[in-house]
């Protein structure tokens, strides 16, 4: 039921009275679709197969497409090359068939052209080149480089006139959440640029989603007070706009995400989010006073605001995801699509509790718990429920209060869920997401045995079904807790980190120096990274585990699990390793999502000793 008809909802883009968004379909293997609704609400599909509307600039993608004046510009998955589509056309390309990726790109209607982020990886062997680039509409070509020298751009953005170009640029070691630095430069008669200019930002400061307005100021999102809050530049200096103890922003791991927008008043409707919620406001810039609305969603991303109307992806803890529609004027609310038409009873779903918890150094930590909830079985009296911890990948990211049906699988059999937000976790102020810094392997371990603690203590859990799972950085997590702590008695990773050496040797550009903030500097520091590498402690693990990998993965490559996997079986306890062909760094094709979940469920099965209520396709389990 989770995979029927589901979708994953992403990158909305308005065109003057039309809605557009991304629909990845795991049942087309994960390929992504641009749709529009047309006249009675049915969504159209505007992208002819095979075509993927994916990027890999930094691996992670997203910014995509643009669309402009009814025309659309895409980048394609297969070949990285950007398109340009008439609807009910078909699309053709911009850029040359050779190894260019684009994204974030904006329209310069005064010079027909695009400007946009270019990762160039035609040199080969090398770390790719980013630059920000303009790409002329009047034939193939590669574009014409803008801006360079620095590692990493995103967030070209022109003023309403098209007289200048903000952008957002960074080196290594930052990531753009440690720190970058917002530009500014006048667009020359030729196109070119002039002398870029300082604005905000520094290896200290993060800045996100630098936007102008309709009467070209510049607004951006800046930590500089330790939270990410509205700034503007009024007469050459910074303004801060609604000082506040809440996230205005998020981590940039992917291109053209938005968190506010300018109403046809003039002022800003804004995503914002307190203690793991999202909420959604209307910021007075005369007055400097916010106002929430009242809305039923826990989660807001991709905000997009034209004139009186505000579109979002949108979800709750009782909400499915959806692409949903605003109306500032009547306060009304529609909901375009839904990432899923299923209906759930309400009785098999469990609804997520915040908690805060103690954890080491005196401080508190933050998770969701997710009780086990069906409504047609009670448990056994003075039975506790088995647990699994999850701990969220990045590590700088965030576990949001969302409908979950992949967590309802679990709760639906009689487990909890503990939904760790561990220190280096975002929403929370600066403070708390640098708490991982030169910590990861330990403040992120700490938080997720003491949250699984926690609820053992309070009778929640039964402390001798313990299991802990989790994905990319949160697979390094469980492997961790998993080698180095005798808290759990299962788990699974899902394309985790074993060896921090081999990923900071072997990981794709974007990432390449993240270590250097969360671990040490590399190769100076190479007795933390083997000190923290679950695949040289291997003595420590006394406790089952399942291993499930993309064979397709650029950023943890499939010997990572392929290693650990050699080295627990040597050790003769219980492990299983199931390998995907064609995925990448998350499984996108539907067979694969429900392969993986019920693989994890009859996994524990086994390892716990009960039956499972599901006819699974058993697999091999080594040492069992």
């Amino acid at each position: 039921m989770i995979i029927t008809d589901a979708v994953g909802l992403a990158d909305i883009a308005l065109d003057g009275a039309d809605i557009y968004w991304l629909e990845g379909r795991p049942k087309e293997g994960g390929r992504v679709v641009l749709v529009r609704p047309d006249a009675s609400g049915a969504g159209i599909d505007l992208t002819p197969a095979p075509f993927n509307i994916r990027t890999r600039v930094h691996e992670y993608g997203g910014g995509a497409l643009l669309i402009n004046n009814g025309v659309i510009y895409f980048s394609n998955f297969a070949d990285q090359r950007l398109y340009r589509q008439v609807e009910g056309g078909a699309p053709e390309a911009l850029t040359p068939a050779i190894a260019l990726r684009y994204a974030d790109a904006v329209y310069d209607q005064h010079r027909n052209r695009l400007i946009t982020v270019r990762e160039d990886h035609t040199a080969g062997g090398h770390e790719p080149v980013n630059t920000i680039v303009s790409l002329s509409l009047s034939g193939e070509n590669g574009g014409e480089v803008l801006v360079s020298g620095k590692d990493f751009y995103a967030c070209p953005r022109l003023s309403p006139d098209s007289t200048k170009l903000a952008w957002l640029e960074w080196s290594h070691p930052n990531m753009p959440w440690d720190g970058c630095e917002l530009r500014l430069a006048s667009v020359l008669p030729d196109g070119t640029l002039g002398e870029a200019e300082l604005v905000a930002g520094g290896l200290r400061e993060s800045i996100y989603q630098p936007t102008w307005s309709p009467d070209g100021l510049l607004y951006f999102v800046s930590d500089r007070t330790g939270w990410w809050n509205l700034y503007r530049i009024t007469d050459g200096q910074v303004e801060s706009l609604y000082p506040m103890e809440a996230e205005f922003g998020q981590p940039m791991w992917v291109f053209g995400t938005q968190t506010y927008g300018f109403t046809l008043d003039g002022n800003i409707v804004c995503a914002f989010t307190q203690n793991g919620f999202w909420n959604l406001g209307i910021l007075d810039l005369q007055s400097k006073v916010l106002s929430r609305i009242n809305q039923p969603y826990n989660y807001i991303g991709n905000l997009k605001v034209s004139g009186n109307r505000v579109v979002m992806i949108a979800g709750g803890s009782n909400k499915t995801m959806a692409v949903v529609e605003y109306d500032l004027s009547s306060g009304e609310m529609r909901v375009h699509k839904l990432a899923s038409t299923l209906e759930v009873d309400s009785g098999y779903i469990s609804t997520p509790q915040a908690i805060e918890f103690p954890t080491n150094g005196g401080l508190d930590a933050y998770a969701l718990y997710y009780p086990p909830a069906n409504k047609d079985y009670l448990a056994p009296e003075g039975d506790l429920p088995p647990l699994v911890v999850r701990s969220h990948g990045g590590p700088t990211s965030a576990s949001p209060a969302l409908l979950s049906l992949s967590f309802a699988y679990w709760t639906s059999r009689g487990f909890g869920i503990l939904d760790v937000n561990y220190g280096g976790s975002t929403g929370y102020g600066r403070e708390y997401r640098e708490r991982l810094n030169g910590n990861w392997g330990i403040v992120d371990v700490d938080d997720c045995v003491n949250g699984a603690l926690h609820l053992a203590k309070q009778g929640l859990a039964d402390e001798n079904r313990l299991a802990i799972q989790g994905g990319s950085a949160g697979g390094y997590t469980t492997l961790c807790a998993l080698t180095f702590r005798d808290t759990f008695k299962a788990g699974a990773s899902y394309f985790g980190v074993s060896d921090l050496e081999a990923l900071a040797r072997d990981t794709h550009k974007f990432e390449s120096r993240y270590l250097d903030n969360l671990v040490g500097a590399y190769p100076e520091r190479l007795d933390l990274y083997r000190a923290r590498s679950p695949i040289y402690h291997t003595e420590g693990l006394r406790c089952p585990i399942i291993l499930f990998q993309g064979l397709e993965d650029k950023v943890v490559p499939p010997n990572q699990a392929e290693m650990m996997f050699e080295a627990v079986k040597q050790k003769g306890i219980p492990v299983a390793y199931i390998p995907f062909e064609g995925e990448q760094h998350g499984f996108r094709r539907a067979d694969n999502i429900k392969r993986a979940l019920e693989a994890e469920f009859y996994f524990y099965s086994k390892v716990f000793g009960f039956e499972a209520a599901d006819q699974i396709e058993p697999f091999e389990i080594a040492n069992l």
